[in-house]
């Protein structure tokens, strides 16, 4: 990896599904790059491949498969990496807080103690004695416990968990939703990851606690440096603290560009719809807008623009064909075949999307 490398280059990713019914191309010829240092946000309707392409980064994707593309990490290609190197980068490189805190913290173990694991994980993974795990007495080292302990209390502290002296022996059910998903969280930052993978970590928790996770990230990124790839059907937490934006749909990214571009100058009609249905962005009184129709099928999917069956400005010209990405200039693309024709359409009330 270079000085001019970025952090992560994933370059026509493809994951399918094998099923009785037949081939689902989840992710679909995927192309992105993360910098050190820099907020790149995912956004799309659910099955439009977000969690799948971030799945496939941290090679997570079974039971599905990687067909075809790259994903180059520091240097390192993933696709082609032996266990023992994907294991080694998704304990110092890459770390990923899951969707929902209830299905991956252990119910059994305190979530202190899932902490330290991560610890201990990211300090040697090959020197892990079985009674220095269970914590015999006599034969484990005690002042190495200790000493996880304190800095664990500290990852809790970091993360925003109140009273981590207090907290850090008790167990996941006794923590309420947002302080689950700090304490994933403090579990992902303790392998003091380059790059964080955060998959819709605000969702169902109220705003309050959501606003706390997103400058919680914030932090993150400039006190550590850390770059971040967040995923979110919320267009408002992309806005929030995106750098860059990737809109997804049917496992094929519609358009992409820095926030600003992409929420204040819309290019696709898929953007526009998304925008369009945001609470602020429907006048007083009347009903929120939605976007008619279903997300597609990606059980092999016909060759043409996936959202055309929904696009009020699709014709016979959308389909049949692979659709190209357009450069609209610094770095803004978008994935249309008539740009022209909509160019200039009020489109959304463009300006707020925070």
């Amino acid at each position: 990896m270079t000085d001019t490398d970025p952090l992560l280059n994933v370059a026509d990713l493809q994951t399918k599904f094998d099923t009785r019914e037949g081939t689902v191309h989840a992710v679909d010829g995927v192309s992105f790059t993360v910098e050190e240092g820099e907020i790149v946000g995912i956004v799309g309707e659910s099955g439009s491949g977000k969690s799948v392409s971030a799945l496939s980064l941290v090679r997570l994707e079974d039971p599905g498969h990687i067909t075809n593309g790259s994903i180059r990490f520091k240097g390192t290609e993933m696709t082609e990496a032996d266990d023992r190197t994907i294991q080694r980068i998704r304990g110092d490189g890459m770390a990923m807080v899951f969707q929902d805190p209830m299905e991956t913290l252990n119910p059994v173990f305190p979530v202190g103690e899932q902490i330290e694991e991560s610890l201990k994980v990211h300090d040697d993974q090959a020197d892990q004695r079985l009674l220095d795990y269970l914590h015999v007495p006599l034969f484990s080292d005690r002042s190495e416990r200790a000493e996880r302990r304190e800095r664990v209390t500290e990852l809790m502290e970091q993360v925003g968990i109140p009273y981590p002296g207090e907290r850090i022996d008790d167990y996941p059910h006794e923590f309420s939703g947002g302080m689950r998903q700090r304490a994933m969280l403090a579990i992902a930052l303790a392998r003091e990851p380059d790059l964080l993978i955060a998959d819709e970590p605000t969702t169902a928790l109220d705003v309050t606690i959501q606003a706390a996770i997103l400058d919680r990230l914030k932090e993150l990124n400039e006190n550590l440096g850390m770059s971040i790839v967040l995923i979110s059907h919320d267009f408002g937490v992309i806005a929030e603290i995106c750098d860059k934006v990737l809109v997804m749909y049917g496992g094929e990214i519609m358009e992409a560009g820095s926030t600003e571009q992409v929420l204040t100058d819309p290019q696709h009609p898929y953007t526009r719809a998304l925008l369009e249905c945001m609470p602020q962005n429907t006048p007083r009184k009347e009903p929120l807008r939605i976007i008619d129709g279903q997300v597609p099928n990606l059980l092999d999917p016909e060759p043409g623009c996936m959202f055309a069956p929904r696009c009020p400005h699709a014709t016979d010209a959308c389909v049949g064909h692979d659709i190209d990405h357009i450069d609209c200039g610094d770095d803004h693309s978008v994935a249309c075949c008539h740009l022209d024709a909509i160019e200039g359409d009020a489109g959304v009330e463009r300006g707020d999307a925070s």
